[in-house]
C-alpha cells in the first residue's frame, strides 16, 4: 500500500493496514457454487437474494463457522474436547478473518424454569442485590432462586483422629427460593381423568388414551405385568387401592418376566414425560393431549411466582424480587434509581445498562419473569443482541439473520440506528436481510441467485445500493415494489367472538373477527397480538395454527418424510413391485447396512472435527442394491428422492407413475414456492423462510375452518411475497377464513380487513386502536401502523 507524498515521492504505508477485506474464493458449501467475494471490514454488508439462494451458507456456514473453529483451535487439546467439533467449511481460500459473533434466530430454551431474566443474567444479578440489601435478611443469593429446592439433611458422620474413627453428628441446611408447592415452575396442574382412560375398557382392550401407552409396546409390558391389578377388568371395578395405583402409585422397583423394570403411576410418568417439557417444544399430538387432559392453573401457594414465602417478604425499597421481575423493564431503572449504596454500586450499575439495553433495543415492553419459550424468534434474537450494544470490543465481526423479523416498521428505524452504530464502532456488521428498509442502509451488498436450490449459489451482483437498484437481479427488480390497496375486499360470512381477552398484556379485549376473509392482525412488536390469537380464542374455534416454532428433525428428516409425502410413494412401489412398503425406507428394512441408511460414513476423531466420506457401498444411495432393482414408473426409490418437487410433481401427476396422494402433497408444496427443494434433502439444511413454507404446506392439508398464520412472510424475499399473498388468497376462495398476524406492510395493503392493537408495547398496548379495512386505516392515520401503511402504498 502506496501514498504520493507531495515532493512527488511515495511512502509505503504500514502493512497492516492492507488488511481491509474479507477473502472468500471457492466457496462451495451446501449450494454454493464456487463463488469467489471481496466484504469489506468496517461496513455494513447486507446478503440478499430470494430464500435457498445461499445467504446462509456464505454468511454462517462459511465465514462464522470457519471464525468459530479457528477461535476454537487456539484453546488446548483438553479444552478442545468439551467444545463442539466444526469442521472446516468446503472453500478454498478464507482471508482476513475476525471473531465473529452470530447472533441468530434459533429460538431460546422451552425449558419451564428458563424465564428472559434468567437467559440474561438478571436474575443472577438481582439475587446478589437482594442477598445483599433485602430486609428481612435471608440468605445467601441462592434463597432466592426458583431453581433451588430447600433442603436439609442430619445424620452421623465419620471423623479419624489419630488412630480412632469417632462417629459425630451433623446437620446439614441449604435455603433455596424454589416453591415447593409448584417447584419453581409457577403453576400447578390438574388432571381431566376421563381423557387418560376409558374406564368402561380393561387395560388389555386399550383403555389407556394417553399417546404412546399402546399396550402392545413397553408401557403394556410394564402396565400388565406389575401384578397391582387385573389387566382383564374394566377400569370402572377397580378398588379405591387398585386406581391409585394406577394413577398415582410413586416410581416402584418390579420384576417382569425376569427383568427389572421400574413402574411409575400414569399422572407421575405423563408429569415426567410431557409436562417437564415447555408447550411449545412439543409435538402437535402431543401438545393436542395435553390441552385436552391437563388444566394448568397459577400455584396459589407463591401466586405464580415461582419463590417460596421466605423470598417474597424480603424487600427493597417495598419491592420484592418477585415484584421486580413481574415489573415492565421499562419501569426498572426507577426503582434501580433509588438504590444509592455505594456497597453493591458495580452490581447497579450492570443491572442499569442492562435494563437501558433492552430498552434500547425496544424490549422494554417484557418483564424478566416472562418464559423464554414465549418469545417470537424475532425477541429472542434481540434478546441475545443485548450483551452485545455498549461492548468495547472492536474490529469484531457481527453476524446478524433477518434481525427484522417480528418487527413493525416503527421499530426497524431503531434496529437501523443499532447495525449502524456497532459499525461506526470499527467493527464489520454481515446481516442477511429481504427488508428494503435495511438493504437501504447498507454500505455494500452481496446478492445470491439468481434462484434457489440447484439453481441459486451464484453471486449476481456485488457493490453499493443504488447499482443494486440499476442491476436488473430480482432483488434489484422487486426493491421498490409496492403492493396497492384492493379497490374491492371480500364481505364476512360470519364472525369469532373474543370477548374479555386479557392474556399477558390485553386490557379486557372485546373484538369480533370476521370469517371467510383475509384479515391480519396487527400492531408495534409486544402490543398483544400473540396474545390476542394464540391465547384468547374460544377453545372450540376450529382452528389450524402454523406457527414460527421450529421443525425438529435429524439429518435423516426430509421433506418426503416430514410431509408424509414417502408413504404412498412407498406403497406405491411396493404394490408395484409385490414386495413390503418397509423395503423402500432408508430408516428401516431397505437401509444400506454399512452407513445405516445415512449415505455417508462418519469418523470420530476425538477433539478434531468428525471426517464425513460418501459410503462405499451404497455409493450414497442410502439403499440396499437389491432394493435400488426395484423401479416405479421407471425409476427407483434413490432417483425418486433426488428429484425437486416440480419434477416430482409432473412425474407422479400421469401415466404408470400416477399416484394422486403423492401428487396433492407435492401441488402443496409447489404453491408454497418450495418447488426447487429435492424430496431427499435433509431439513438441517434448510434455511428459517424454507422450514415456515414446509410446516405451512403440512398444514394446508388437514381440516380446519380457521388458518392462522404467524408473520408468514418471514424469510421470503420481496418476490415471494407476491405469490404468498396469491396462496393467501386461493385459500380464502376455497372457504377458509384466515387471519395473519404480520408486519409487512404489502400483506397488510392485501387484507379485507384490519385489527391494529396498540397504541404502545407492554402495559401501554393491549388495546384494540383499530378497526375496518386497509384504506380506511390509510386514510384515518390514526395509529402508527397507519402512518407506515400511508407512506408505504404512497397515500
Amino acid at each position: 500500500m502506496s501514498t504520493a507524498s507531495q515532493d512527488g515521492t511515495t511512502t509505503v504505508g504500514h502493512p497492516a493496514d492492507v488488511h481491509d477485506v474479507i477473502r472468500v474464493q471457492g466457496a462451495r458449501e451446501n449450494n454454493l457454487r464456487d463463488i469467489d467475494v471481496e466484504i469489506p471490514k468496517r461496513r455494513l454488508t447486507v446478503f440478499t437474494g430470494v430464500s435457498g439462494s445461499g445467504k446462509s451458507s456464505l454468511v454462517f456456514s462459511t465465514i462464522a463457522a470457519e471464525s468459530q473453529r479457528l477461535i476454537n483451535e487456539t484453546y488446548s487439546a483438553f479444552v478442545q474436547g468439551f467444545m463442539p467439533s466444526l469442521a472446516r467449511p468446503d472453500v478454498d481460500v478464507l482471508d482476513g478473518l475476525t471473531t465473529a459473533i452470530i447472533v441468530d434466530q434459533e429460538r431460546l430454551g422451552a425449558d419451564t424454569r428458563s424465564t428472559v431474566g434468567t437467559v440474561t443474567d438478571a436474575n443472577a444479578m438481582l439475587r446478589i442485590l437482594f442477598s445483599k440489601l433485602g430486609e428481612p435478611h435471608v440468605g445467601s443469593p441462592a434463597a432466592y432462586s426458583f431453581n433451588v429446592p430447600s433442603v436439609s439433611a442430619s445424620g452421623a458422620i465419620k471423623i479419624e483422629r489419630g488412630n480412632k474413627t469417632i462417629a459425630e453428628k451433623a446437620t446439614f441446611n441449604r435455603l433455596g427460593g424454589m416453591c415447593p408447592r409448584c417447584e419453581g415452575k409457577g403453576s400447578v396442574t390438574d388432571f381431566d381423568l376421563t381423557a387418560l382412560y376409558d374406564e368402561n375398557k380393561s387395560l388389555n382392550e386399550g383403555a389407556i388414551t394417553v399417546p404412546g401407552y399402546s399396550m402392545d409396546g413397553w408401557y403394556g409390558r410394564i402396565y400388565r405385568g406389575c401384578g397391582f391389578f387385573d389387566p382383564d377388568k374394566p377400569i370402572k371395578k377397580f378398588t379405591k387401592k387398585q386406581l391409585h395405583d394406577l394413577l398415582y402409585k410413586e416410581p416402584t422397583k418390579i420384576k417382569v418376566d425376569g427383568v427389572n423394570l421400574t413402574y411409575a403411576g400414569l399422572i407421575p410418568q405423563i408429569q415426567k414425560s410431557f409436562l417437564n417439557k415447555d408447550r411449545e417444544a412439543m409435538q402437535p399430538h402431543i401438545r393436542a393431549f395435553v390441552d385436552r387432559a391437563v388444566t394448568f392453573t397459577t400455584c396459589p401457594e407463591c401466586d405464580g411466582t415461582r419463590l417460596a414465602e421466605h423470598a417474597r417478604k424480603s424487600k427493597i425499597h417495598g419491592k420484592s424480587i418477585a415484584d421486580v421481575c413481574a415489573m415492565q423493564i421499562s419501569d426498572l431503572p426507577e426503582w434501580l434509581a433509588k438504590i444509592d449504596d455505594p456497597g453493591v454500586a458495580p452490581l447497579v450499575q450492570g443491572l442499569r445498562h442492562l435494563v437501558d439495553s433492552m430498552i434500547e433495543i425496544g424490549l422494554g415492553y417484557l418483564s424478566l419473569d416472562r418464559p423464554s419459550g414465549t418469545l417470537s424468534g424475532g425477541e429472542a434474537q434481540r434478546v441475545k443482541m443485548v450483551r452485545h450494544l455498549g461492548s468495547a470490543l472492536t474490529d469484531v465481526t457481527y453476524v446478524f439473520d433477518e434481525p427484522t423479523i417480528g418487527l413493525h416498521p416503527h421499530d426497524i428505524r431503531r434496529m437501523n440506528d443499532l447495525l449502524i452504530r456497532l459499525r461506526d464502532k470499527g467493527n464489520t456488521v454481515l446481516v442477511v436481510e429481504h427488508k428494503p428498509e435495511t438493504i437501504a442502509i447498507a454500505d455494500h451488498v452481496i446478492d445470491l441467485g439468481p434462484g434457489a436450490g440447484h439453481d441459486g449459489g451464484q453471486v449476481c451482483y456485488e457493490g453499493d445500493v443504488a447499482g443494486l437498484r440499476a442491476s436488473g437481479t430480482i432483488t434489484g427488480r422487486h426493491l421498490d415494489d409496492r403492493v396497492s390497496l384492493k379497490e374491492t375486499v371480500r364481505e364476512p360470512t360470519g364472525k369469532l367472538e373474543i370477548r374479555g381477552g386479557n392474556a399477558n398484556n390485553l386490557q379486557n379485549v372485546d373484538v369480533d373477527i370476521p370469517l371467510g376473509v383475509l384479515c391480519v392482525i396487527t400492531g408495534v412488536a409486544g402490543s398483544g397480538k400473540s396474545s390476542l390469537i394464540h391465547y384468547s380464542m374460544p377453545k372450540d374455534a376450529d382452528v389450524v395454527t402454523v406457527d414460527q416454532s421450529p421443525i425438529s428433525g435429524s439429518r435423516r428428516s426430509n421433506p418426503a418424510t416430514y410431509t408424509g409425502l414417502l408413504d404412498p410413494i412407498r406403497k406405491a412401489f411396493a404394490k408395484a413391485n409385490g414386495v413390503k412398503p418397509s423395503l423402500f425406507s432408508a430408516n428401516s428394512e431397505g437401509a444400506c447396512p454399512n452407513c445405516n441408511g445415512a449415505g455417508v460414513v462418519y469418523t470420530e476423531l476425538g477433539m478434531m472435527a468428525t471426517v464425513s466420506h460418501p459410503c462405499e457401498e451404497c455409493e450414497g444411495k442410502r439403499f440396499q442394491a437389491a432394493v435400488l432393482e426395484y423401479t416405479f414408473g421407471g425409476r427407483n426409490i434413490s432417483e425418486v428422492l433426488e428429484m425437486s418437487v416440480s419434477e416430482a410433481e409432473a412425474f407422479f401427476a400421469e401415466g404408470e407413475a400416477r399416484v394422486p396422494a403423492a401428487h396433492k402433497i407435492l401441488q402443496r408444496l409447489s404453491d408454497v414456492g418450495l418447488g426447487y427443494l429435492t424430496l431427499g434433502q435433509p431439513l438441517t439444511t434448510l434455511s428459517g423462510g424454507e422450514r415456515q413454507r414446509l410446516k405451512l404446506a403440512t398444514h394446508m392439508g388437514q381440516e380446519g375452518g380457521i388458518y392462522v398464520l404467524d408473520e408468514p412472510t418471514t424469510g421470503l424475499h420481496l418476490a415471494d411475497v407476491e405469490q404468498l399473498l396469491g396462496l393467501l388468497d386461493r385459500l380464502v376462495d376455497s372457504g377458509k377464513s384466515v387471519l395473519v398476524i404480520e408486519h409487512h406492510q404489502a400483506v397488510m395493503a392485501h387484507a379485507d380487513w384490519i385489527i391494529d392493537l396498540g397504541p404502545g408495547a407492554g402495559h401501554d398496548g393491549g388495546r384494540i386502536v383499530f378497526e375496518g379495512t386497509p384504506a380506511k386505516l390509510v386514510a384515518d392515520r390514526s395509529t402508527l401502523t397507519g402512518q407506515h401503511l400511508a407512506e408505504y402504498v404512497g397515500a
